[in-house]
């Protein structure tokens, strides 16, 4: 009987282990972290202007369209928003006609920024009220600087385009710049990397919205094999900053390979610096402190 009595008692101990261990592994979040309870159709803006890189917004603008769960409509409502509703010329002549002016735009659960020219001071005021309330606020490419530029990231970690990390350091040394990052993730702000980067940062928002099975049923129906989105530190390739030589010389701002015998040049502390065009030793000239202290921190 006592033998019987001990390995109950043991027994009762045992699970007595085991029940906090079990809710602990249920309370555990998922591998994909991060989730955004969806409450559609989500509303989401595409805030562009002139010279606006086609890719950084129709990239993203695809992913969401490509949605489809399962008894709904298309889960997002996509728009987009300018300072007015006059056509705007993005990247490679295309014309668009925004849906909204900021002043009576919709209120956005997640908002695109993508590259485009500089921002007025209606769009950083838009971008970073709205962002008081969106799931979701990502740029892609230099969309970075327009998202940097409302204050929003400052102590915060971002990436960008891996040609301008120089310009992007030296402008912003609040914010701690991640090279050979797929995209970073700060709360509701991201930031993805170049071009196509923007591509897999709206899967990851799809996937936080929905789950990985949907966000990678959405990469199958668009034949996009690419993994990024599963792994923001795909990027290692633009992990180092490149090396600049006197025989292989390299842009200081956007890190380029230039020609040295036709490549515009500046001085600067008994140093020649090498520039793959004029507006990248323009932007030098007026900061070369900053540009040199920037790149040796990279």
């Amino acid at each position: 009987m006592k033998k019987s009595s001990d390995l109950k008692q043991g027994f009762l101990t045992l699970l007595a282990l085991l029940i906090p261990a079990a809710i602990f592994i249920a309370a555990t979040p998922t591998e994909t972290g991060n989730t955004l309870k969806p409450q559609p159709p989500i509303p989401v803006a595409f805030v562009i202007s002139q010279g606006a890189v086609v890719i950084d917004f129709c990239g993203p603008w695809e992913v969401f369209r490509d949605v489809s769960i399962p008894g709904q409509q298309s889960p997002f409502r996509l728009y987009t928003v300018s300072d007015k509703t006059d056509p705007i010329q993005a990247g490679g002549g295309m014309k668009i006609v925004p849906d909204y002016p900021f002043a009576n735009a919709p209120a956005p659960k997640v908002i695109v920024i993508p590259a485009q020219s500089e921002p007025s001071k209606a769009m950083l005021d838009w971008i970073r009220e709205s962002s008081k309330t969106t799931d979701v606020t990502m740029s892609v490419c230099t969309g970075a600087f327009v998202l940097a530029k409302t204050g929003l990231l400052d102590g915060k970690r971002a990436t960008t385009y891996h040609g301008a990390f120089g310009s992007f350091a030296t402008e912003f040394p609040k914010i701690d710049l991640k090279r050979g990052a797929r995209f970073v993730e700060n709360g509701n702000l991201a930031t993805a990397g170049g071009l196509s980067s923007g591509i897999d940062l709206a899967l990851r928002v799809v996937e936080r919205y929905y789950g990985r099975d949907v966000a990678e049923k959405t990469a199958y129906n668009m034949e996009y094999q690419g993994q990024g989105w599963k792994d923001p530190n795909s990027n290692s390739i633009y992990a180092a900053a490149p090396v600049s030589t006197a025989e292989h010389p390299v842009c200081l701002v956007c890190g380029m390979d230039v020609d040295p015998k036709t490549a515009p040049k500046s001085v600067f502390k008994d140093k020649t610096y090498y520039f793959c065009s004029d507006n990248d030793k323009k932007a030098f000239d007026a900061a070369p402190d900053k540009f040199v202290t920037a790149n040796k921190k990279l």
